[in-house]
C-alpha cells in the first residue's frame, strides 16, 4: 500500500520515524500502553517514598531485607507462570493482578485505624512491582513485532515511556496536597487498569494488520532459568563479571545513603508535602536524563572511553557528599539525589550496559541475574543495615556520614577506571 495514503498522523508517522501504515496502530496503542505503565509507577513511587520518613533506619533496613526476599521469590514464582501460561493471557493478568493490589490497598488504608502495617506492605509492594512493570512490557513488545519492525518501532515506542516519565512525577507533586496521598493510589490503580483492552488489541492487531502469527518472544531472557549456581560460578570466577558486580555494589552503597539522609531530612514534612517534593525530585530527574542522554552520554563515551565515564557520576558523588559533610542541609542533599539519579540513568547505567556486550550469551543471561538482582537488592539491603549501624548503632550524624559516604564515592570511581581498562582489554583495545 502506498505511504502517502491514510490520515494525517498516519503520513506523519511515516514520514517522521519509517512506520509503515499497517504499523501505525500498533505503534501508536504500544506508545500510549508505555506512556500509560510509566505515568502509574512515578504516580506511585514518591507515594511510597514518603512513606519512609515514618519510620527508623532499622525498620526501614528491615523493610529493605523483606523486599530482597520478596523479589527475588517473585520473579522465580513469574518464570513458573512463564512457563505454563500463555502469554498473551499472562500479560493482561500481570497488570489486572497490580492494578486490583493497588486498589485494595486504597480501601485497605482508608478504612483502618493504624495504617502502618498496610503502609509497610505498600512500601515492599511498590517494590516489587518495579521489577516487572517494564520488564513485561517490552516481552510483550518482542511478541508483538517482528526483529525488522523492532530495529524501526521501538526508538519510537520508548519515547511513550519517557513522556510518562515526565508527566507522572507532576501529578503528585501538583496534586498531593490538593487531594491527598490515598487518592494517588487509586489514580494509579485505575490507570493500570487501562492496559488490559489495549493489550488484547494489540494482540489482534498482530494478527490482522502486521501478520505475525509466527513471532513469539524469547523468554528464556524474562526469567533465571537453570541451575543458579552457574551463573554464581560464572561471577566469582571471571575477573570482569566480579568488577561489574563491586561498581554495581557500590552503587547502591550511595544510594542507600543518599536515600536514607534524604529520608531522615524530610520527617519534619508531612506526608502529602513530602509526596510533593519527592515528586518534583522525580521530574527534574527525568527532565535532566532525557536532556543528557540525547546530548551526553554517546559524546562521552566516544570521547573520553569507558573508564571515564564510569568514574564521571562517582566523582561528582565524592565532590557532593564532601560538601554535604560541612553544610548537612536539604538542599545540597536533594541536589546530590537529582545529580546521582539522573547521571545513573543517563551516562552510567548505559554504560555498564554495554559492558555486557564483551561476553559471550551464557554468560550474559546466567551471570547478568545474579549481578541485577543478587547483587543489586542485596547490596541495598546490606547497605542498609550498615548505614543503620552508623546511625543508630554508633550515632553518627550526617556530617560524619557524608565523610563515609564520600570514600565509599571514591573507591567507586577507583573501580570504574579499573572497569574501563578491562572492557578495553575485552575489545581488544
Amino acid at each position: 500500500m502506498s505511504k502517502h495514503n491514510g490520515n494525517f498522523l498516519t503520513r506523519f508517522l511515516q514520514r517522521a520515524a519509517n512506520i509503515e501504515e499497517t504499523e501505525v496502530k500498533a505503534t501508536s496503542i504500544s506508545f500510549a500502553f508505555v506512556f500509560i505503565l510509566m505515568t502509574a509507577y512515578y504516580i506511585l513511587r514518591p507515594v511510597r517514598d514518603a512513606m519512609a520518613s515514618d519510620w527508623t533506619d532499622a525498620e526501614l533496613s528491615f523493610l529493605w531485607t523483606l523486599n530482597f526476599f520478596i523479589s527475588t521469590g517473585v520473579v522465580a514464582l513469574y518464570g513458573i507462570a512463564v512457563s505454563r501460561i500463555r502469554f498473551q493471557r499472562l500479560v493482561p493478568g500481570v497488570y489486572a493482578f497490580f492494578a486490583v493490589s493497588f486498589m485494595l490497598f486504597y480501601l485497605a488504608v482508608t478504612a483502618a485505624e493504624d495504617q502502618t502495617l498496610i503502609d509497610k506492605s505498600f512500601y515492599v509492594w511498590v517494590s516489587v512491582f518495579a521489577l516487572f512493570h517494564i520488564s513485561v512490557f517490552w516481552s510483550f513488545m518482542s511478541d508483538l513485532f517482528n526483529k525488522e519492525q523492532a530495529k524501526r518501532l521501538f526508538a519510537v515506542i520508548a519515547a511513550g515511556a519517557s513522556a510518562g516519565a515526565l508527566l507522572g512525577p507532576l501529578i503528585p507533586a501538583l496534586f498531593a496536597g490538593m487531594v491527598g496521598t490515598h487518592t494517588l493510589m487509586l489514580i494509579a490503580a485505575g490507570m493500570l487498569v487501562l492496559p488490559v483492552p489495549l493489550i488484547l488489541y494489540l494482540s489482534k492487531l498482530k494478527v490482522t494488520q502486521l501478520h505475525n502469527e509466527a513471532v513469539h518472544a524469547d523468554l528464556s531472557k524474562a526469567k533465571i532459568g537453570g541451575n543458579p549456581l552457574v551463573g554464581f560460578k560464572l561471577f566469582f570466577t571471571n575477573p570482569y563479571l566480579l568488577a561489574i558486580g563491586i561498581f554495581i555494589f557500590l552503587y547502591t552503597m550511595i544510594g542507600s545513603f543518599v536515600y536514607f539522609e534524604q529520608k531522615n531530612l524530610l520527617a519534619e514534612f508531612d506526608r502529602s508535602a513530602r509526596t510533593q517534593i519527592l515528586g518534583g525530585i522525580d521530574w527534574i530527574v527525568n527532565v535532566l536524563t532525557f536532556g543528557l542522554a540525547f546530548f551526553a552520554t554517546g559524546r562521552l563515551l566516544g570521547k573520553f572511553g569507558m573508564g571515564f565515564t564510569l568514574a564521571l557520576l562517582p566523582v561528582l558523588i565524592v565532590a557532593g557528599m564532601l560538601v554535604l559533610a560541612f553544610a548537612p542541609i536539604i538542599v545540597i542533599l536533594l541536589a546530590i539525589q537529582v545529580a546521582r539519579r539522573s547521571g545513573n540513568y543517563a551516562v552510567t547505567r548505559p554504560a555498564r550496559e554495554m559492558l555486557f556486550t564483551e561476553v559471550d550469551r551464557e554468560t550474559r543471561f546466567k551471570a547478568k541475574p545474579v549481578i541485577d538482582i543478587v547483587v543489586y537488592r542485596g547490596g541495598d539491603m546490606a547497605t542498609a543495615w550498615f548505614f543503620t549501624g552508623l546511625t543508630q548503632g554508633l550515632g553518627l550524624g550526617m556530617g560524619a556520614v557524608a565523610l563515609v559516604g564520600s570514600g565509599i564515592a571514591a573507591i567507586w570511581a577507583g573501580v570504574g577506571i579499573y572497569l574501563g581498562r578491562l572492557y578495553n582489554r575485552e575489545r581488544g583495545a
